[in-house]
This record gives C-alpha cells, structure tokens and sequence, in this order.
C-alpha cells in the first residue's frame, strides 16, 4: 500500500496562515462594522466620578450650576460621558482647582530654572509568554488616558497583540511601512512622529508593532559589528525624544523574549513592570529571566546605557485567589522580595478573556455585556493595579 503524501511543512504552514487570517477578518467583521474604526463607548455618571476624582452628587453639582459643559442626557434624564467630555470637564475643573493638578496630574514645567518633570517610561516584560504583559499593558495605558494623562503605548513585539487590540490588523496596516521599526531602524529611520497613529482613546496615542521588527533582532549584530550609531540600545530612548515633550506617560508592550528589542526599552526605561503567574513554572522560568537580565544589563551598561531607575515592581497575575498553591506562591515572592512585590493582584476573570474575544478591554466593553459581579471584581482588580502604578509615578515625580 502506498504511504501517505509527505507534508511539504513550509507549503502547510503558509495555508494554515492564510486560512486562519481570513477567518480572523471575518470574526472581525461580525464583532466591527465593515469600514469602521473601534469606537470607544460612554460612560455613567458614576464611572464619569469616578475617573474625575468627585463624588456624583458634587458632579450633578456641577451640571446644575452649569459650571460644566452638558452633555448627552437620555429621555429618562440619565447622563452619559464620552471620553472626550471628560477630558474637557477635568480642564475646567483644573481651571478652578485651588491647587495645581488637582485634575491634571501629568507632568508639570520647571520654574525658576529648575528642571520639570521627566516623562516617564514603563516596560512591561517576562520572557515566558502568557504572563500578562499586553493585558496589563493596554489597561494601565487606558486607564491612565481615562484619568487625564497624556499617554503613548509602544507594541515593540512583532506579535503585536497590542496593536490589534486598537483595531488595526498590523499583518496588513504596517506591513511595509508605518510600524516603531521604521523609527528605530538602522537606515535612515523615520522620525518617531511619522509613525505615530491617534486612538480611539482620547490622550492615548499608539506606535504600532508588527512582525517586521523582528528585523531590528537580525539586523543589529551587523550595526554593532560596523559601529552604526547609536547603538542598539540607545536607539528607542533617541528615536523618543523628538515626541517625548507631547507625552506624560509612555507604555512599552515588550515581546516574550530577552532580545536587542527589549533591552533597547529598558534602556529607555524609568520604571519596570515584571509580570508573573504565581505558579512555581512560571516563578522558575522568572529566576532565569531575571539572571539573563542582569548579566545582559551588565554588558549594556559598562557600554555606556543609563541603567537608573525610579522603581521595579512584580505584578502578580491571574491570580485566583482561592486557590492555594497560588496564595503559597504569592506568599513566597512577598517574603522574598517585598515591597517591590505589588499589592494589588490582578485576578484572573472571564470577563477580561470574554472582552478579549472581540479585540476589547474591561475599560471598553459594557457592563452589561457580563454579570455584574464578575464585571465588578475584574474592574475592581484592574484599578486598584493602576491606580497603584500611578501612585508610584506620582512618588517619581516628587509628589
């Protein structure tokens, strides 16, 4: 009997791509109109304080005294938010404050010849793929847009997920051209600002990702062999400073790898985010991720990088907190590396993964689109992460 046709792997693989890239375009189409971008939707009242820092009652306030703009009120006098009326009421609430960044608490201008606040720069990163980083990433980058901040989120993993998440489909958008390699390259790169698309967030902008970064990987032991400058790791922190005036916050979504990409954000770098599974796997893997990096930082600083930075934290992720073994784990790196082990965990929940199925966020999708007490607690997780990520960027900033 003649044995079976041998599988030509390279052939196999291109139509496994092609057929799973035309099923993903039609899921997209089902979830997204045909010709449309991603919008964001409204909030209540009660979010719309929240994200304001006012109770509702002093928002309604607000709306009576006509000290505010109005804005959209159903039939039933239910006031809803866009994004963008809560970016002009938190403007003129910090009009009117008694103290400056009251409301906006971004980053402030230096007087009588003292220097003003820096920009500052997060990585999120582990080499272990499944950690977190694009969640954790794309929340805090919304969140903190949500809040006043001035945000730009940087997908430098050519898996860019990050980017998807914002609607675009990299594979076809910046296949070519348009993507942070273009800026970061070795021949004649782009300015930064070239490569820069507006979100459908209000302050929150993006550079996109794509698979051609993996490029920069292939390219760069040729750069350091003919001494192009600058060099690797100064390149992303270069290519940053013709925008970093515009931004109070960057957000780097780092790949699943210890590459020339990864260092080259942490060398831009003022805070790093390292997330973790608390499962001993996972905490194994991080033991070597964090020896890797050392060694390789190492290398890169007597090289001339800057290597000083405001803080590091481990972010715990997925966590279920009635399991035990995970609480054995969490307790474990708390005692062994304490403070810089975040407080807050994020939860593992259904609801991130289920809004994950249409390419959104908790911060996008309904509440009604879940029940209410799952939506609640991943909500609940999310902000008190961010929110205590923004308090370190507030400590960092003298204040």
């Amino acid at each position: 009997m003649a044995g079976s046709d041998p599988i030509h792997i390279n052939t196999r693989i291109r139509e496994n791509a092609q057929s799973l890239a035309s099923a993903l375009e039609q899921h997209m189409l089902k979830s997204f109109a045909p010709d449309a971008r991603k919008q964001l939707r409204v909030f209540s009242a009660g979010e719309a304080a929240d994200l304001l820092g006012i109770s509702a009652s002093f928002l309604r306030k607000l709306h009576f005294e006509e000290r505010i703009p109005d804005v959209a009120t159903s039939a039933g006098g239910r006031r809803s938010y866009s994004a963008e009326d809560l970016l002009t009421i938190r403007h003129h609430l910090e009009a009117n404050a008694k103290a400056r960044g009251t409301y906006l608490k971004g980053r402030r201008p230096g007087t009588d010849g003292e220097p003003g606040d820096k920009v500052q720069v997060l990585s999120f990163l582990n080499f272990k793929g499944g950690s977190g980083k694009t969640t954790s990433a794309i929340h805090a980058a919304q969140r903190f847009a949500l809040k006043g901040y001035r945000v730009l989120a940087v997908d430098i993993d050519p898996q860019a997920s990050l980017t998807t998440l914002f609607g675009y489909q990299p594979e076809y958008d910046f296949l070519h051209a348009g993507s942070i390699y273009d800026a970061i390259r070795y021949e004649d790169p782009l300015p930064f600002s070239s490569i820069i698309q507006k979100t459908y967030f209000p302050g929150l902008d993006l550079a996109p990702g794509g698979l051609i970064l993996q490029e920069f990987e292939h390219e760069t032991p040729t750069a350091l062999r003919n001494n192009i400058q600058p060099p690797f790791y100064a390149r992303m922190a270069a290519a940053l400073q013709e925008v970093e005036n515009d931004y109070d916050i960057i957000v780097f979504d780092c790949p699943p790898q210890l590459g020339y990409l990864t260092m080259s954000a942490l060398c831009a770098s003022t805070g790093v985010l390292i997330t973790v599974v608390p499962n001993m796997l996972d905490v194994a893997s991080m033991s070597q991720f964090l020896q890797m990096s050392a060694d390789l930082l190492d290398v890169v600083s007597n090289a001339g990088a800057r290597m000083e930075f405001d803080f590091l934290r481990f972010l715990i992720n997925r966590y279920e907190p009635s399991d035990g073994p995970q609480q054995q784990v969490v307790a474990f790196l708390r005692q062994l590396f304490g403070s810089e082990v975040m407080v807050a965990p994020m939860l593992k929940s259904t609801a991130i993964s289920d809004a994950g199925l249409t390419q959104q966020t908790i911060y996008e999708v309904e509440r009604s689109a879940f029940h209410r007490s799952t939506y609640d607690r991943a909500m609940e997780s999310l902000n008190a992460v961010n929110d205590e990520i923004e308090a370190l960027l507030q400590q960092a900033w003298g204040r």
